[in-house]
């Protein structure tokens, strides 16, 4: 007889609630294709972003702004074939939700009844209010996101810190409590002073994963490529790099491409 199968325990919004109040640290880490995601999943990582920096990553532009809600659904697509357990929080790129809360809705409303995602990120405050709440009324979870905002770099002009100056830090706290109240699961905070990331997640009900906002908020984030090594140009002070796999990569065809000059790939055991 067969053994059964083992049931995954998914991770849902209310798991990342229980961890918040629990004091567990949330894990979270950005995947764009079947095979990293499988990997991801398989390594116990609590949620997958497909993140919008796959326009950087993926497809190799200079921003977050190129690329588009199609290209989103694919990659979304690509992710939910590989998990098993982590939750899945897709972006919505921008010029998908900006310009008014009719399109909000629908662009959301896309990504789940097309990859079978779980959620949905956007970027924003107040600003972007009316968009939240239409998407959470129609039953769709949502994670906001402030501080560092990448569909705004030109905005800003700068991928410097966030709400050094009081402010700007006044707005950040207002518009957490604002993400909050329409109904935000959950809230990234991104390159903002850690002692402002402590004040806003204490004074949140909602987990909150930092990305260079530092230790003190409910969970981390990293891209996926950063973390691995595969990018080698991107080294900010947040990053933590746990493997160099574009020196390992690079090697490693390097060997095959000297296998193949000197004719002993394939050898006699590898061919029929």
């Amino acid at each position: 007889m067969s053994a059964a199968k083992k049931e995954v325990k998914k991770v849902t919004t209310n798991t990342l609630q229980r961890m918040k109040a629990n004091g567990e640290k949330i894990s979270m880490l950005t995947a764009y294709d079947f095979s990293f995601a499988r990997i991801i999943d398989g390594a116990g990582v609590d949620v997958i972003l497909v993140g919008d920096s796959a326009s950087n990553v993926m497809a190799g532009h200079e921003t977050t702004l190129p690329i588009t809600l199609d290209q989103m659904i694919y990659h979304a697509q690509s992710v939910i074939r590989g998990i098993d357990r982590c939750l899945v929080v897709v972006d919505l790129p921008f010029g998908s939700y900006q310009s008014n809360s009719e399109i909000a809705l629908a662009s959301a409303i896309r990504i789940m009844k097309e990859t079978g995602a779980h959620a949905i990120k956007l970027e924003g405050g107040e600003e972007v209010i009316d968009s939240i709440k239409r998407i959470v009324s129609a039953g769709v979870p949502v994670m906001g996101h402030l501080g560092l905002t990448p569909q705004s770099i030109y905005k800003f002009g700068t991928y410097n810190v966030r709400a050094k100056e009081e402010e700007e830090a006044n707005k950040l706290r207002k518009d957490a409590l604002i993400l909050q109240e329409a109904g935000c699961f959950g809230l990234v905070l991104e390159k903002i002073p850690a002692q402002l990331a402590k004040e806003v997640s204490e004074s949140l009900e909602i987990p909150t994963i930092g990305i260079g906002a530092g230790k003190h908020c409910d969970g981390q984030v990293l891209v996926m490529h950063d973390m691995l090594g595969i990018n080698t140009e991107f080294k900010p002070r947040f990053l933590r790099q746990y493997l160099n796999i574009f020196e390992q990569a690079s090697a490693a065809v390097k060997h095959y491409v000297d296998d193949v000059k000197a004719k002993d790939f394939p050898n006699d055991s590898e061919q029929y």
